[in-house]
C-alpha cells in the first residue's frame, strides 16, 4: 500500500505483512514468526522485530519501492519445502499452479502466460474505441 501511495509507512496499513511481525494477533497469525526469524538467522523474536523496523526505514529512505512479483504475485514464497506443503494443502485449488525457484528462494503461482492469449487486443470487444466511459452530468439530470 505503500507503493499505491495508500499510506506513506507499512504500519499504517493493519493488514502489512509488517503489523503481523510487529505487533502479532494472539489468533489466526498467517506467519510463523519463530520459523522467519530463525530463518533470518535471529535467535530471538524481539531482534528479527528490530531489525526488520530498521530495513524498512532504510528503505523508505530511497526511491520508491518497486514491485517485486515474487511476493505481490505469489500465493506462498519460500523454501521448497514450505511451498510445496503450501500446495499440497490447497489441493485442487493449487491444481493450475506451478512451484518456481526465483532467486534462491520458490514460490507458488500461476504461469504468467496462462492468460496472455486471452488479453492481448486481439478481442473486439475489449478493444479502447469499444469503451464507453460514464457520462455523470446525465446521471445527474435525470435525478
Amino acid at each position: 500500500m505503500v507503493r499505491a501511495g495508500v499510506v506513506h509507512h507499512p504500519g499504517q496499513w493493519n493488514e502489512s505483512g509488517f503489523c503481523e511481525i510487529q505487533e502479532p494477533p494472539k489468533r489466526y497469525a498467517i506467519i510463523d514468526l519463530r520459523a522467519l526469524s530463525e530463518l533470518c538467522g535471529f535467535g530471538e523474536l524481539a531482534d528479527f522485530q528490530r531489525a526488520q523496523r530498521q530495513w524498512i526505514e532504510e528503505a523508505l529512505k530511497g526511491e520508491p519501492a518497486v514491485r517485486d512479483d515474487r511476493w505481490s504475485e505469489a500465493i506462498a514464497v519460500g523454501s521448497l519445502a514450505f511451498v510445496e506443503t503450501v500446495k499440497n494443502d490447497l489441493g485442487v485449488k493449487a491444481r493450475h499452479r506451478d512451484v518456481i525457484e526465483a532467486d534462491g528462494s520458490y514460490a507458488l503461482r500461476e504461469p504468467s502466460e496462462a492468460y496472455a492469449g486471452k488479453f492481448t487486443g486481439k478481442i473486439e470487444a475489449l478493444r479502447t474505441q469499444n469503451t464507453i466511459l460514464w457520462d455523470e452530468s446525465v446521471d445527474d439530470a435525470r435525478t
